[in-house]
């Protein structure tokens, strides 16, 4: 769009442009870069148009997305325009994600490299590896606390590694995502260092403040995240003789946004990961990016406009990259950072599913989908170019977030019903039989969250300690219930990594000093290879797992109408026990496929009135795409075994 006042901008920053960057090919750069101008300059101006150097900073900003695309290499430029002409590949349902630790899953990034073949096994083809830049031994929060944006810790690898990770991904059709941490560093980054010794430029780049006044402000508002191991979010530094905000640990110091310095340097960072090959990049704690005394500090108007212009930026440089928002909030919040544009993601293309992964739990839970429907009747509906994220278990913890409205429709009571899902998933519950930790315990609300691996937290740790095969059989059919959610629900499934191996709780942690208070690192574990090798053995509970996602994974990847175009539909049945779903193709009404879970340990009927007329008025013969069979249909009634799940289409 054309706008005289933006342009004349832009016309001033290309006449005073660097001569090392003027005499370079930008014929691609240039034409993005006009497209995008006027939306770019609208948003810095909204953010920091009441500075006196905004003119300046404008021009740091032009000149810092044309510096990366210099950078960027030629197959990565051409990646972007064959992107640009496909522009929803990312909605294709032959996308599948996994989630890992690389010195958990292989040890370092070269052994991940080494292993490449075990994704193309199961059929994985977007590879998440959890932050592996340079953090503080034992004050890392498990690579969130980043004291370097553009080194990678040495105890992963280098960044020649990475790139030789890239590429032989690229080669193998495997995508790269990566972490960028925007909203904090760790105490140990140079900016904190600099601050620290009293450089008030850098003192800018955070929060920080002489006096408990206006920390006192902001906390009368300001919910705690960690109250447990971190309560409030200030921090007394002695060093610098000034109050820092420590939103999540005192050794985390928040950035400061205000500041268009701060947005510039995240921006250029977020193009040097994508210069290294990465074809998505998970924003971590987008909800948090803005602080206004009086609020709660989460999900402000101005985070929004943040990010609506790092992806702005992003698209001039590296439009073929993709974001992920990692706001883990409620689902009329949450639906906010993919943008407000009609079709097109303006902010992140990519959001968490928080709200459907807890669901899933509170359904395995009650062995029944009243709250599961209940809350997907109250999910919004997503943009036309953006995409779940669709997990059953991720690094983090399990929160209870749920609506009340919600819980209290589903006939239960919020603070018993939330109690009750911690006691079980934490072993308390009578009939439980998991194996789960307690997490973020706030001893002045009573709440919690859970910690636990899959496969501990459905009762297969139980399982495999008494030897109860009953028991074992339950677990694995619910594992492969819970996926088979992920796989035909809408979105990108993303696994994380064990649980396709049936990986139980890794109480190793309670002997490192440093992680021994923080009960998630039961459920960031090592992989044994010499275990994972019985996924080769029949009769394994490996085998069992893996074989069966395999097989779960190649038939999704086949059916068009698990590709994600709001091509969903909810269908409210009788039992309920069961939760039910269509999907169906577009642009051909006859592709359909009933999605049908049965969440309860017995078997249940599902009365094909309840589901109108999604195949037609005459039901007699149905195929279970995933396992091949035919089911018959006795007295308008179709039996669905306890713990199990059908792709329906009509035979």
């Amino acid at each position: 769009m054309y706008e005289q006042v933006s342009h004349s901008l832009l016309n001033d920053i290309l006449n005073q442009i660097k001569t090392e960057i003027s005499k370079e090919d930008l014929r691609h750069f240039y034409t993005r870069l006009g497209a995008n101008f006027y939306a770019i300059h609208s948003l810095l101006e909204r953010l920091y148009g009441n500075r006196s150097d905004f003119k300046q900073q404008a021009q740091r900003l032009v000149e810092t997305m044309a510096r990366q695309y210099i950078n960027r290499p030629e197959k990565l430029r051409q990646l972007d325009i064959d992107r640009e002409k496909d522009h929803n590949w990312f909605l294709s349902q032959k996308w599948v994600g996994m989630a890992l630790y690389s010195n958990g899953f292989a040890g370092d990034l070269k052994g991940i490299c080494d292993r490449l073949n075990y994704f193309q096994e199961l059929g994985i083809n977007l590879v998440h590896i959890m932050p592996i830049l340079r953090c503080p031994q034992g004050r890392s929060d498990g690579g969130y606390a980043v004291s370097n944006f553009r080194e990678i810790d040495s105890s992963v690898g280098t960044l020649q590694d990475l790139n030789e990770l890239a590429n032989e991904m690229q080669k193998r059709d495997i995508l790269l995502v990566l972490d960028v941490v925007l909203n904090h560093t760790s105490n140990e980054h140079e900016w904190a260092q600099r601050a620290r010794a009293g450089d008030s430029v850098y003192q800018d780049y955070y929060y920080t403040f002489e006096s408990r006044d206006v920390p006192d402000m902001y906390e009368q508002s300001m919910p705690e995240i960690f109250p447990e191991t971190a309560p409030g979010n200030f921090t007394w530094d002695e060093e610098m003789g000034r109050w820092v905000m420590t939103v999540f640990n005192d050794y985390q110091w928040d950035l400061n946004y205000n500041n268009p310095a701060v947005f510039i340097e995240m921006l250029d960072i977020i193009l040097f990961w994508a210069n290294q090959g990465a074809d998505i990049l998970r924003l971590d704690a987008v909800a948090f990016l803005w602080k206004k005394i009086g609020s709660t500090c989460q999900n402000e108007r101005e985070a929004h406009l943040i990010l609506q212009l790092l992806k702005d930026c992003c698209q001039v440089t590296a439009p073929g990259v993709l974001f992920i928002a990692e706001a883990i909030v409620a689902p009329v919040e949450v639906i906010k950072y993919f943008g407000e544009d009609a079709v097109i993601a303006k902010e992140c293309e990519i959001a968490y599913n928080a709200t459907f992964m807890s669901l899933l739990w509170d359904a395995v839970a009650t062995k029944n989908a009243k709250l599961l429907n209940q809350g997907i009747k109250s999910l919004p509906v997503k943009l036309e170019r953006a995409t779940w994220l669709n997990y059953v278990r991720c690094h983090d913890d399990i929160g209870l977030g749920f609506d009340d409205m919600d819980i209290l429709l589903a006939g239960y009571e919020p603070s018993s019903h939330r109690k009750f899902l911690v006691d079980y998933y934490t072993g308390k519950f009578a009939d439980s039989h998991a194996r789960g930790l307690p997490f973020g315990q706030n001893k002045k609300t009573g709440d919690a969250r859970i910690s636990g691996s899959l496969a501990s937290l459905v009762g297969l740790q139980y399982a495999l300690e008494t030897g109860d095969e009953g028991a074992t059989e339950d677990a694995i059919k619910t594992i492969l219930l819970l996926h088979s959610m992920l796989f035909s629900f809408g979105g990108i499934p993303l696994l994380y990594y064990g649980d396709e191996l049936g990986t139980i709780n890794d109480d190793s942690y309670l002997e490192d000093p440093n992680k021994m208070r923080d009960t998630r690192w039961v459920h960031r574990p090592s992989i044994d290879w010499e275990k994972a090798a019985r996924r080769n053995t029949p009769g394994t509970v490996e085998y069992k797992v893996f074989s069966a996602l395999k097989r779960m994974i190649a038939v999704h990847k086949e059916i068009d109408v698990f590709a994600d175009f709001n091509n969903r539909e909810l269908i409210e049945v009788e039992n309920p026990h069961l939760f039910v779903f269509g999907r169906y193709n577009l642009n051909k009404q006859s592709e359909r496929v009933l999605m049908i879970a049965n969440f309860d340990g017995k078997h249940q009927h599902l009365n094909l009135e309840d589901v109108g007329t999604w195949f037609g008025t005459q039901h007699s013969r149905f195929v279970d795409l995933y396992t091949g069979q035919k089911l018959d249909i006795f007295k308008n009634r179709l039996v669905i075994p306890g713990l199990s799940f059908y792709w329906l289409c009509e035979s």
